[in-house]
């Protein structure tokens, strides 16, 4: 074999790879280096990973063990099964929420605020409303996301009925419209080119009816086939908070003939009588 006075050369003119070169006897081969420790926090990552590249229908157990380069036993040591994984992942995603501490004046556009927000985390994250539509979040982050949505609320002056039903009417049209918006727009472009193309239809057949016998569905066939999801949104909110208001109002009335509103008046939070 050719020698250049510094490297020995292989007889076409290359230098070997190191690996090409046996280790000595009296030498130790080089150890693999270690491999990441297995633990529940690195499999939820992981998962939320893959939920977000590739969609929930491809996060399984056996996917997420080849992602993390194991046995899909071996993740049965740290998660319970699927249903707990998507528990850990949907808990994990709820801190990307920002939930206000209560404003006196600014009440009502703190919890459109709060509903924005759990809106961008939705979108954030591929199929997470999918995952969130039909479970009650009661992982730590949930828990403590529901403690201060209800704190938020009843800084409002909403009783306690108004208040509990009215945390969950949030979180489920927010939930909700963001399935509906993330179905609308998931995969490629030419879904989305389809979907327009389907509210056009949608719009010139409901202006095709018969005005004397549909005169509403001929007068709104625009807002009806509408995509402009962000003015939706915004719109289920105002109605949304507006009949919160309104029963945070109709509460008060019995002392004062109606005229406080949420909007207008923000108690202290929890002082609002248990039981009223």
């Amino acid at each position: 074999m050719p020698y250049d006075g510094c490297h020995l050369l292989r007889s076409d003119g290359r230098r070997p790879m190191p690996e090409e070169i046996p280790v000595p006897p009296w030498r130790r081969p080089k150890k693999a280096p270690p491999r990441m420790p297995l633990t529940q926090d690195r499999i939820v990552d992981t998962a939320l990973g893959i939920l977000d590249a590739e969609g929930l229908d491809a996060l399984s157990m056996r996917r997420l063990a080849q992602e993390l380069k194991t046995g899909h036993a071996s993740l049965y040591a740290h998660v319970g099964n699927r249903d707990e994984l998507l528990d850990l992942v949907f808990d994990l995603v709820l801190t990307e929420v920002e939930i206000p501490e209560p404003e006196p004046g600014r009440w009502a556009e703190q919890v459109k605020e709060m509903c924005r927000s759990l809106r961008r985390m939705f979108l954030a994250h591929r199929d997470l409303a999918r995952i969130a539509i039909d479970r009650v979040p009661l992982g730590p982050n949930g828990i403590m996301g529901m403690e201060r949505t209800l704190n938020l609320l009843r800084a409002g002056g909403l009783q306690d009925e108004l208040a509990a039903y009215g945390g969950d009417l949030l979180s489920t049209f927010v939930t909700a419209e963001a399935l509906e918006q993330s179905s609308r727009h998931s995969g490629a472009e030419q879904s989305e080119e389809q979907a327009g193309m389907f509210a056009d239809q949608l719009h010139g057949y409901l202006k095709s009816l018969p005005t004397a016998q549909f005169p509403n569905l001929v007068h709104l066939a625009g807002p009806i086939t509408s995509l402009d999801s962000d003015r939706r949104f915004e719109l289920g909110l105002e109605i949304i908070i507006a009949g919160l208001v309104a029963g945070a109002g109709a509460g008060d009335g019995a002392d004062d003939g109606g005229s406080n509103s949420a909007a207008a008046t923000v108690r202290p939070a929890g002082s609002t009588p248990v039981g009223s």
